[in-house]
């Protein structure tokens, strides 16, 4: 549950944007995938059941979902009003004994019988068009008005409280990560060493994952975020890994290629420290004021520089993480954002359908200091550095 010095503060912010959009209230929406904008007021989220969070400009808040997560939200929601809407129910599953409202209903008594005559929406693309459909029939005459960027837009500077809980999250990853590297021997399969290092961070206080852990060997490597498969190791094979542990909501990730075994071949090598230098020019330029398009435009010609890499690059070098482990903004070719202190970075380096390589990653986190960077995992810094002297 978030602290309530921090929940008031991001309620403010909240109440600032509709009142500079002359709007009454606002409908925050989200599910199990889609959970960042509802955590950041809630600090919570459902399982099973999707929902919205309605704050008004006044500051009063609720969460609009269905029954089934209605005790859990009155437990662990820092937002303990609840509302139960059919549409947010698992089909075709009954609560004979919940009481189920509509939109409509919700709307009158919150705002009374006139209503707003318009209201802001959050996650309108996330929105299933059953839901969004049930909304707009009940609530005819009401204008809908998206504030979606406004509001995601608050999430992106980190507050101390916010940097407090991505550090511990850092910091369970590394023994996620450690626990990982022990797994990864010749017999073992992938998932038997992706169960080792989620059984290490779920110890160690993970709530979830921002991502499920990642082990792929060789060819499944290609696959950018592969789930670990039954597929049994073998000395030699190049295996693409990355952990993700949440804690209280709030995402890490890391992600390295080993060897099994751990005697690289010498190309092997030469690849694996050409992908490091990438990284570490990449993490010489976090620094405030750094535009997006800036980094994305060095790296992509550094790998063409290399020997034409550049045609396995698919993704942007450097994006946000908080809430999900990559969020906006992403540093990507058109990028004009500009890094500024308190973003929490991560680097993430990578090539993909590489001949003889496949699919390779170096990543972690940084938060963005008036002067340059700090690593979140100096474990995984470190670890990155130390490739140059396989």
């Amino acid at each position: 549950m978030i602290e309530q010095k921090e929940f008031q503060r991001r309620k403010n912010n909240v109440i600032n944007i509709l009142q500079d959009r002359n709007l009454r209230g606002a409908l925050v929406y989200y599910d199990e995938l889609n959970i960042g904008n509802g955590w950041y007021l809630s600090g919570w989220c459902p399982q099973f059941e999707s929902g919205c969070i309605l704050i008004t400009d006044k500051g009063d808040a609720y969460i609009l979902g269905g029954p089934e997560s209605e005790p859990f939200a009155k437990m662990d929601s820092a937002i303990k009003e609840t509302k139960n809407i059919n549409v947010f129910m698992v089909p075709d599953e009954e609560y004979p004994m919940a009481e189920i409202v509509s939109f409509k209903d919700v709307f009158n008594e919150v705002f009374g019988a006139g209503g707003p005559d318009k209201i802001g929406i959050v996650g309108m693309n996330s929105m299933p068009y059953g839901v969004f459909k049930a909304l707009t029939d009940d609530i005819k005459g009401i204008q809908l008005v998206d504030i979606t960027s406004e509001y995601e837009s608050l999430r992106i500077i980190k507050s101390d409280y916010e940097i407090d809980l991505m550090q511990k999250a850092f910091e369970i990853t590394d023994e996620g990560y450690k626990a990982l590297f022990d797994a990864i021997k010749d017999g073992a399969s992938e998932i038997s060493a992706a169960g080792a290092a989620d059984g290490t961070m779920r110890k160690l206080g993970a709530n979830w994952f921002g991502f499920k852990t990642i082990v792929a060997a060789e060819e499944r490597s290609n696959g950018v975020v592969p789930t670990a498969s039954s597929r049994i190791l073998k000395n030699g094979e190049m295996v693409l890994t990355g952990c993700s542990a949440r804690y209280e909501g709030y995402a890490s990730a890391a992600g390295f290629t080993v060897v099994v075994g751990n005697k690289p071949t010498s190309d092997q090598k030469d690849f694996l420290k050409m992908l490091a230098e990438a990284y570490l020019i990449t993490r010489d330029m976090l620094k405030p004021g750094m535009i997006g398009k800036e980094n994305y435009a060095r790296i992509k010609k550094y790998f063409a520089d290399k020997g034409g890499y550049e045609k396995y690059v698919v993704c942007p070098f450097v994006h946000t993480c908080g809430l999900h482990e990559a969020e906006a903004p992403f540093f990507g070719p058109n990028s004009t954002d500009v890094i500024e202190p308190n973003m929490a970075i991560n680097i993430d380096v990578s090539l993909w359908n590489v001949p003889e390589f496949n699919g390779s990653r170096l990543e972690t986190g940084y938060i963005i200091t008036e002067k340059g960077y700090k690593p979140f995992s100096l474990y995984m810094d470190k670890m990155i550095e130390g490739i140059l002297d396989i």
